[in-house]
């Protein structure tokens, strides 16, 4: 399968006036080392950068930093996810910002300082602090969507390319090795700035887990690999008395990314039809692969797999009930250390847990492949906040270059030999578990500050990274079947299975209108469906969809088709 691109309206002028060739290594898709290369222009003074000893000529990159005359305060967006055990953000007393500030702002007369920003409530979230005339120096989001919102919204201030690429070279030249400069233009004006995403085409990093223990009790020695043998176990784990509600359940949470429908569309799909439903941010009631997926649901709850009293529970009691022996199956990102699997085999300390390897993906008798979303070619999007000053723009750009700097990105993400980690035989780092010192990393090894230049830990290949980020000190090793699972997805990738939401090249206007109420009347409109008479699932599903799109979702999906239909988004080929 062929990786979405852009249409020409996206590209920026790709610099073209820069001279010294910086752009050779575009398309090229490959993690190659980054240069200094910088372009002719780059030579102007800029800012707070000068060679060191007070020449006129300016120094490209961390070589020409120097301090600022005046303090600078940069404000950094951080994901506040609501772990437990993971230090606060922004409170003073978390050592990973005390070390930024040490190691970088103290360096440069930068002041740092931290913004919460609730996962689950993005949009919410910046929309206050842009009322508030507080949003942070720049705005970060995985989701196209979201910044063109912000584009819209005026939220985000354009850039200049040259100058990011003097100022960040190291992380410009990345972005023109892996071919991003295509990503960064909206209305044919420079916004974003993109980080890195290593093996975007797979989601090996985020597993699930399930009771291999339950399965051979009731005969099976494999996991269930088609929808009849999944109602199959189920049923028989329910009847053996087992567990009462096998597939547990939790509450729908009315946010972006839920009711993913992938493995229930129809491949190849329509382009039209992909380009107006196929985003992952607000789900597509009225399509059919999200009627398919919530037939499914509805059948699994009146089968009584699903806990009836799913619409009350809450992520973390989701998490509690698999500890407690209360459901099938866990999914979460994987980690050296997950206290989550610690406290599951302590409570159960004769359990077998394995892997749902991606080809014993349960399917069901309405989908057609194991399918899943890819990522975007890129991590997070970066665009600089139309409320700040040109000074606190150049520091973000320093902040995001230094950030990519190996040292530094090392620590920030591994932490301290003997503490946080040890290097293997290959000078290879591997994490640590049960660390308790007063150095303890955030969410998923400090990667809410780090995502602002990659989005996954990346330390030799692909085995490595597995190797050095599977769980550890538990019962059992996942390492191989996290391996297998990786190469299982990338044979999906190559069959076409594993699309790339389409991309739009200008402000799809509806989604900001339409968004925030849509998957809240989502929310409600699911659950009685999910609960419903099977009977009278169909008839509902009609109505449901003829609400939501009268409540905005068709004038979405219009706006997203004319897009297409002028060029103005990425292309299924």
């Amino acid at each position: 399968m062929k990786k979405n691109t852009l249409q020409k309206v996206l590209a920026t002028a790709m610099v073209g006036a820069m001279a010294m060739g910086t752009l050779t290594g575009c398309g090229s898709g490959e993690n190659t080392p980054a240069s200094n290369d910088t372009p002719a222009s780059a030579s102007q003074e800029s800012g707070s950068q000068t060679q060191e000893g007070g020449d006129t000529a300016a120094v490209p990159g961390i070589e020409g930093y120097t301090a600022f005359a005046d303090q600078v305060t940069l404000t950094i967006p951080v994901y506040d996810r609501g772990k437990e055990g993971v230090p606060a953000i922004g409170t003073g007393d978390n050592y990973w910002e005390g070390w930024l500030q040490e190691n970088f702002g103290d360096k440069y007369n930068i002041k740092l300082e931290f913004e919460p920003i609730a996962r689950g409530g993005v949009l919410e979230a910046y929309n206050l602090l842009a009322s508030a005339e507080d949003l942070p120096t720049f705005l970060m989001e995985y989701d196209y969507p979201k910044q063109a919102q912000w584009v819209a919204d005026g939220f985000l201030t354009t850039y200049d390319l040259e100058e990011f690429a003097f100022i960040a070279p190291t992380y410009y030249q990345r972005m023109v090795d892996l071919n991003q400069i295509q990503y960064t233009t909206m209305n044919d004006e420079t916004y974003f700035v993109l980080a890195e995403r290593p093996y975007y085409n797979t989601n090996y990093t985020f597993i699930t887990w399930v009771r291999m223990d339950w399965l051979k009790q009731v005969g099976y020695d494999h996991i269930p690999a088609n929808r009849a043998e999944y109602v199959d176990a189920m049923t028989k784990i329910q009847n053996a008395g087992i567990c009462a509600h096998p597939a547990g359940g939790s509450m729908t949470t009315g946010t972006a990314g839920m009711d993913q429908n992938y493995a229930f569309r129809d491949y190849p799909t329509n382009e039209e039809e992909w380009a107006m439903y196929g985003d992952y941010a607000i789900p597509a009631l009225g399509w059919e692969p999200n009627k398919k997926l919530l037939k499914e649901a509805n059948e699994n709850y009146n089968l009584g797999f699903t806990d009836p009293d799913f619409y009350t529970i809450d992520a973390a009691t989701a998490e509690a009930n698999f500890i407690n022996g209360q459901a099938y199956q866990y999914s979460a990102y994987i980690s050296a250390d997950m206290p989550v699997l610690k406290s599951f085999y302590e409570n159960n300390p004769d359990a077998e847990l394995a892997i749902l390897v991606q080809n014993n993906v349960a399917d069901t008798d309405y989908g057609t492949v194991p399918a899943f979303r890819s990522n975007n070619p890129f991590g997070m999007m970066i665009g600089f906040s139309s409320q700040a000053t040109e000074d606190e723009i150049k520091a973000a750009m320093m902040y995001m270059e230094w950030c990519t700097q190996p040292e530094n990105l090392l620590t920030f993400q591994w932490g301290f030999e003997g503490e946080h980690y040890t290097l293997d035989e290959n000078g290879l780092p591997v994490g640590i578990a049960d660390y308790s010192g007063d150095k303890v990393q955030g969410f998923n090894n400090n990667k809410d500050y780090w995502c602002v230049t990659i989005e996954a830990r990346n330390a030799g290949t692909i085995e490595d990274m597995i190797k050095a980020s599977s769980p550890k000190g538990l019962p059992q090793d996942f390492t191989d079947d996290i391996i297998e699972n990786y190469y299982q997805q990338v044979a999906a990738w190559e069959k076409g299975w594993v699309p790339t939401d389409c991309m739009f090249a200008t402000d799809i206007p509806a989604v900001g209108e339409y968004q925030g109420a849509l998957l809240t009347l989502y929310a409600e409109l699911r659950d009685a469906l999910v609960m419903c008479d099977p009977a009278k699932f169909d008839a509902l599903y009609e109505e449901s969809a003829k609400k939501y799109a009268d409540a905005g979702y068709s004038e979405i999906a219009q706006q997203r088709l004319d897009a297409l239909k002028n060029g103005l988004s990425s292309r299924m080929k």
